[in-house]
Formats: structure tokens, C-alpha cells, sequence
């Protein structure tokens, strides 16, 4: 079981246009966007979209926090289940539950009025997906997750039976197809799951429906759909769609990073070092939404892509100046770097450097994948496979 979990993040609650609070919310500043939504709920107590505001928020900082938004952790050689928990506090976990308690609560009132209230099941069906999100990503709770995303599922399915053009109900729809798609067959035979046996394909033409006919989460789409494409081996497709998110909300500067993951992907070296060479610039330039960009940051995606491109000698620069900040940086970049070192050391035959970068990984995160696969490395080099 990879990690497809991971793409159900999006569960932006629906409005009938884009509240200021999501401005910031998708430039990843996520303070500010709490702010305004907590400003929201104020205004508006018995609005359960609110409360859903609150509580994506509160999520989604979190996982920025622990650099858990980055499309290496649904591809690649980093499967996510096998990271981590998301470390959060006791008090930020109740905080975001007491908003989806609020949330469901008055959601659940209005469904008594009216059973066809399609934003009350709407709304509903956000909570459940939201909750899914955190008992996946933060508490590793995957049957939980699985069955609040299914909740989530037939809410939704309720919400476009009373109203077809309500299509921003469909994103949880095509998420769920796919990810019930990717599952083995043994997850398939949860009782929760019968009726449902998913469609990885059907999934990916719902979630594109969304992209071009949405109206709040298009952009959740735009950027799931980016992460399915990669995931799919199909990074030349998720190009466009970063760009034009982009266009948008041009301060997000993990979009940015995303397009040199896809550039690496398709083997396009010099497009993805200067796409590097623009976020650089954006960054030394104190460019709007840059400067909580750590320049480590920047040099880690660079020293990746040359360590794949067996550039070593300019990987182990760029790789050398991460670490030396590797304390300061969220754990999934400290201990990639380290590992990324030894095993350029190990190809340079430094093998005694090696063995020091792959203690470092360990020790900045013992109980991740690649601590684990570094632990490996110190009995047996690494070589190319």
C-alpha cells in the first residue's frame, strides 16, 4: 500500500467565490489565511464552510511545517506511509477537531430540517474528508482514514443527486475513485468499501472535470492532479497545470519546486536548473512570499537533481551547504540531505564520509525510511541500481 492516501488532502469547503482567506491560504501563508478565517466564523457562527476553513487551515499548516506537501512523498523512492507521523501539539489537535465538531454539528441540524440540503451535505462531507486527512497524515490511522473518506464519498454523491452542476462535490468523488483504484485487493473487502470498487482512470477525469469547471476547488484539483500525474509517470502533464496555478498564486513557491521535480522527471536538466536559478533569484530579490523560502531549500532540490544527473561533485556542494543548516530545516529535507551525501560520497568512493553523512540521517530522524535505508548503506555502499 503506497502512498495514495496522501491525495486526499483537498477538502476545501464550497462558496460561491473565492473568501479573501484563501488568497493566502494558497501562497502558503497559512497565519494569515487562519486569520481571516477565524474572522469568518465570527462574522458568520452558523456557517459550518467556516469552521471547515478553520480547521483545512489549521491542517495544512502543519503539514507545510513538516515539509509533508511536496509530491516526493506520493512518488518516488520516499513512500509516505512509511514516514513519521506529522509531530503536532495537544493543543492544535483539539483546535482543529472542536472546528469539526462545529462544523458537523450544525451541518447535521440542517440536514434534519432538509435532508436535500446540498450544503449542509456538502459542508458535512468536508468534515469527514478533513478528519480523513489528519487520521491519515497526522495520526497514521489508515482504516480511519479510508472510512471517513468514504463518508465523505456518499455525502457527496447525496449533494450532486439533488443538484448535477454542483461540481466542486465531485472532487472528493474523483479523489476517492482513484485512490480506491490504487488499493490491493485485500483493502477492498472493508465493509465500509462495498459498493464502491474505485477506478483510477474514472478518478482522474472527475478530477479534471474539477480543474476546468470548478469553481473554489479548481485549484485543489489543478494541484492533485498534478501529484496523480506524477505519480502516473505522466509529469509532462503536470506542467501546465502548475503554471497556470501559478499564474494565480504566484508566492507559492513549493508550485515552483514542484515544476523542477517534473522537469527532473522527464529528464529535462537544463529547464529544471533554471527554473532553480528563477526561485534563486525570486528569493536573493526579497520577491512577495520568498522569504520564508530557506535558501537551504533551494540548494537541497538542486543537489537532488545533479546527485540523479551523477553531476556529484556539484551535488555534494549544494548537498554540504544544506546540511550544515540541517537542524534548522523540516525533517523530511534534513534527512534526505544527509542521505543524499553519503550516497554521492559512497559513488565518489569517500566511502569513510559516507558512513558519517548516513549517521547523520539517523540521528536527525531515526524512525524514517531514510534513516532506515541509510542504516543499510553503512554495511553495504550504495551503487546505482
Amino acid at each position: 500500500m503506497r502512498a495514495v492516501f496522501v491525495l486526499m488532502l483537498a477538502a476545501a469547503a464550497w462558496a460561491q467565490e473565492l473568501p479573501e482567506g484563501f488568497e493566502h491560504f494558497y501562497n502558503l501563508e497559512y497565519d494569515l489565511a487562519l486569520r481571516e478565517f477565524e474572522q469568518l466564523a465570527r462574522e458568520r457562527p452558523n456557517d459550518p464552510n467556516a469552521y471547515n476553513h478553520v480547521a483545512q487551515t489549521v491542517l495544512y499548516r502543519e503539514l507545510f511545517r513538516a515539509g509533508a506537501l511536496e509530491t516526493e512523498l506520493v512518488s518516488g523512492g520516499n513512500p509516505f506511509l512509511r514516514r513519521p507521523k506529522v509531530q503536532t501539539t495537544p493543543a492544535t489537535e483539539k483546535f482543529f477537531f472542536d472546528q469539526l465538531n462545529k462544523s458537523i454539528a450544525l451541518s447535521q441540524a440542517a440536514l434534519q430540517k432538509n435532508p436535500k440540503d446540498t450544503q449542509a451535505l456538502y459542508s458535512l462531507g468536508v468534515a469527514h474528508g478533513l478528519r480523513a486527512n489528519y487520521n491519515f497524515l497526522v495520526r497514521k490511522a489508515w482504516r480511519d482514514a479510508l472510512r471517513d473518506g468514504t463518508e465523505a464519498r456518499k455525502l457527496h454523491n447525496q449533494a450532486t443527486a439533488v443538484d448535477p452542476t454542483l461540481t466542486d462535490a465531485r472532487l472528493v468523488q474523483g479523489v476517492h475513485d482513484y485512490v480506491v483504484g490504487s488499493l490491493p485487493w485485500h483493502w477492498k473487502l472493508l465493509g465500509f468499501l462495498i459498493g464502491f470498487r474505485g477506478d483510477r482512470e474514472a478518478g482522474i477525469r472527475t478530477l479534471e472535470l474539477v480543474a476546468n469547471q470548478g469553481r473554489l476547488n479548481r485549484y485543489d484539483a489543478q494541484v492533485l492532479l498534478a501529484a496523480i500525474y506524477r505519480r502516473e509517470r505522466k509529469a509532462d502533464k503536470a506542467i501546465p497545470l502548475l503554471s497556470s496555478f501559478l499564474r494565480r498564486f504566484p508566492r507559492n513557491y513549493l508550485a515552483r519546486l514542484e515544476i523542477v521535480q517534473m522537469y527532473g522527471d522527464l529528464g529535462r536538466k537544463e529547464p529544471a536548473l533554471a527554473q532553480l536559478a528563477e526561485i534563486e533569484r525570486l528569493k536573493r530579490s526579497g520577491a512577495p512570499g520568498f522569504a520564508s523560502l530557506p535558501m537551504e531549500k533551494i540548494f537541497y532540490y538542486r543537489g537532488n537533481l545533479l546527485f540523479w544527473y551523477n553531476e556529484l561533485d556539484q551535488a555534494i556542494e549544494n548537498l554540504r551547504r544544506v546540511t550544515t543548516k540541517a537542524g534548522e530545516l523540516d525533517l523530511n529535507t534534513g534527512v534526505m540531505a544527509w542521505m543524499r551525501l553519503g550516497q554521492s560520497y559512497d559513488l565518489k568512493g569517500r566511502r569513510n564520509e559516507a558512513i558519517d553523512a548516513y549517521r547523520k540521517a539517523i540521528a536527525v530522524a531515526p524512525q524514517s525510511e531514510a534513516a532506515k535505508e541509510s542504516q543499510r548503506y553503512i554495511s553495504n555502499p550504495y551503487r546505482r541500481g
